[in-house]
């Protein structure tokens, strides 16, 4: 089966997943280093890659150091605890335990320090585990003589190599560290912003080019014209009575003023009427959005963040009717400025409910519906159409006294003069008027752009800070895993009424759950929201198998399952790997239907620039504990019961190490 991300699942009950809601890669350099790094730089970060749940890149970054001269007590610490984190002695090559072996020599070169000894007692608590019936007493004694510090990176990092008696006298202390650490530093109200979308940056319309252009270069020659036929009516007047044309000049320039200046405020900051103060300027920078995709993400969030943010007095239904047009007017926005960034509303969301809590705050100041502009008075109106009518009525007074006792050709170029002045004084004013109305609206755009981008970046800076702040670090993720999984182990253990001294070994397989979301920091593994917790006990008798939901914000867990099957029992394991979807494990058994594990999704398209698909596969495979899981399965497959009496006589000889 398939899910709609095209994602292969089981349909069994075990191991299916249903669908990725988010996908998030923080921009951090935690485990980023210069090709050029000093070797004190690349084992600082190889002690924070395995403080981090990362041991296989933590192993190449400390052995790179120590290759480079980089070497002490401290830094041979952490790199056994890398090359033996979630690893038992099968896992280890050749090399790798002859390279142990030449470090547990070096032990009594180094100075004596605190390092030192929890180097010494690393190397005798595997010398312990490589003897047949040692005596744990001493070297447990001084284990817990240790700093913290070194005590429980020891106890987590040898998790897998601390067997039978010796891991039963320290489990009731793993548990209780586990039950202090496993809800700290406020994890319950923390674990979301590690999976919150890295917010997109904040926009806003900026204000439309003034089109007056046109108006600009036609103004020119109409006021020329219109100046020209007004001296000519003005000239003939003149002549034919020089009291009454000063007067009536006096009365038409006093009158033709006032209507400018009345003019000016009236038809000069004219704006599309019907526009709700705050929502964006509509722009026609090229076609609508379409319907569906990001355009219908993005009216829903608005419907969703406007019903949830409803002012007092108002039902959500209520809400939403009331503010449609100021909510489709941002929608259609927000649409416009994000729809070619190609991505998810999820990353505006912040934008989108600062706007919903804008419009409640706009609603209760009772400023919602206000214009952006200079509303005209009725007085001023009144004003302007009078002075326009004394201006009109002083033209043609002086039309008349051009023509009072007048001889041809007067008459006609009187007529003349009074109509080209009124053409191109309409056609004059009217170019002039546009071309203020343009300066005034690209003015007033021009600030409420300044203004709402203001807003928004100081929103979007409040949102980033909180994030910031709340998001859990690396080592705070995986704690609280690893805590998870103990507790998780623990309970598995009391369920079958088993010790640790009943189990050959045990392996548990972290894969991502149903519904879930993943992030990761860069060069770091995947985490997820929700995991499948599948735990794998072997004992003499068999395997023992429990898997469970859980939800990794706050621990809690459902849809536990079981199962019991002989060695034989298990007749195949195959790990397939599909660079498109990513990694599953298909376990075969003789007397049951084969159950396909998903271990992780495809990593291809939510890499960092110079990030690299497969170590960061390795990455997670190994932090997931997938790879030491998939050599147990195979060997088993492989041997059957067989593999009980080779486990066990490996188990004592294959790695013999003293400090």
């Amino acid at each position: 089966m398939s899910n709609d991300n095209g994602a292969a699942y089981s349909s069994s009950a075990h191991g299916s997943t249903i669908g990725i809601q988010a996908q998030i890669v923080h921009d951090s350099t935690v485990y980023i280093t210069h090709p050029d790094a000093s070797p004190q730089e690349k084992y600082r970060v190889g002690v924070r890659l395995l403080q981090d749940g990362v041991p296989s890149r933590a192993r190449k970054m400390i052995t790179d150091a120590i290759a480079r001269g980089y070497d002490g007590a401290e830094v041979r610490f952490h790199w056994v605890l890398a090359m033996l984190s979630a690893r038992t002695h099968h896992d280890l090559g050749t090399e790798e335990v002859q390279a142990l072996r030449y470090a547990s020599g070096l032990v009594r070169t180094y100075a004596e320090n605190g390092w030192k000894e929890a180097l010494r007692v690393t190397f005798d608590l595997l010398a312990v585990l490589s003897t047949a019936g040692g005596e744990t007493g001493p070297v447990l004694k001084q284990l817990q003589d240790l700093p913290s510090y070194q005590h429980d990176a020891i106890l987590r990092h040898l998790d897998l190599m601390l067997t039978g008696g010796l891991k039963d006298d320290l489990w009731a202390e793993t548990l209780e560290r586990a039950g202090a650490e496993r809800f700290g530093n406020d994890r319950a109200q923390r674990v979301w912003a590690y999976f919150a979308p890295v917010p997109v940056g904040a926009r806003a319309l900026p204000p439309r080019p003034s089109n007056a252009a046109a108006a600009r270069a036609a103004l020119p020659a109409r006021a020329a014209l219109f100046v020209v036929s007004s001296a000519l009516l003005w000239a003939l007047a003149l002549v034919a009575d020089p009291t009454r044309a000063v007067v009536e000049l006096l009365v038409a320039l006093a009158a033709g003023l006032a209507a400018v200046r009345l003019g000016v405020r009236w038809w000069g900051r004219e704006i599309r009427p019907g526009r709700p103060a705050g929502a964006g300027i509509p722009h026609p920078r090229g076609p609508a959005p379409g319907g569906g995709g990001f355009t219908d993400s993005v009216r829903h969030s608005f419907d969703y963040y406007f019903s949830v943010r409803a002012p007092y007095g108002f039902t959500s239904e209520s809400w939403l009717t009331h503010t449609a047009e100021v909510r489709g007017s941002l929608a259609a926005e927000i649409a416009d400025l994000y729809r070619e960034s190609r991505i998810g509303v999820d990353r505006v969301n912040w934008l989108i409910r600062h706007l919903a809590e804008d419009t409640r705050n706009r609603h209760n100041n009772g400023t919602l519906f206000d214009r952006h502009q200079e509303r005209t008075s009725d007085r001023t109106k009144a004003l302007t159409v009078a002075a326009l009518v004394a201006a009109a009525a002083a033209t043609l007074a002086a039309c008349g006294t051009a023509l009072s006792g007048a001889v041809q050709p007067r008459p006609l170029w009187a007529f003349l003069a009074v109509l080209g002045a009124a053409w191109s004084g309409h056609a004059a004013a009217s170019r002039w008027l546009e071309v203020r109305r343009e300066e005034y609206r690209l003015a007033r755009e021009t600030l409420e752009y300044q203004e709402q981008l203001t807003a928004r970046q100081a929103a979007y800076q409040r949102w980033k800070s909180r994030l910031d702040d709340l998001r859990p670090s690396e080592r705070e993720m995986e704690t609280w895993l690893t805590c998870d999984k103990t507790s998780f182990v623990d309970e598995a253990l009391r369920h079958h009424r088993l010790t640790w001294r009943d189990l050959i070994t045990h392996t548990i397989l972290v894969a991502p759950g149903p519904s879930y979301k993943r992030g990761r920091v860069r060069g770091g593994p995947w985490r997820y929201s929700h995991y499948v917790f599948r735990l794998f006990l072997f004992t003499r008798d068999g395997i023992r198998e429990v898997s469970s939901e859980f939800n990794f914000s706050d621990a809690t867990r459902r849809n536990e399952q079981r199962s019991n099957y002989r060695f034989d029992a298990l007749s195949s394991v195959q790990v397939t790997e599909n660079v498109d979807i990513g990694y599953d494990l298909e376990l075969i058994l003789t007397n049951g239907p084969a159950r396909k594990i998903r271990i992780k999704d495809a990593d291809a398209h939510q890499l960092a620039p110079g990030e690299n698909s497969q170590e960061i596969s390795e990455i997670t495979l190994s932090a997931t504990g997938s790879t030491h899981t998939f050599r147990l399965l195979e060997g088993i497959a492989a041997d059957g019961r067989n593999w009980i009496e080779r486990h066990g006589s490996e188990n004592l000889t294959s790695f013999q190490v003293v400090g």
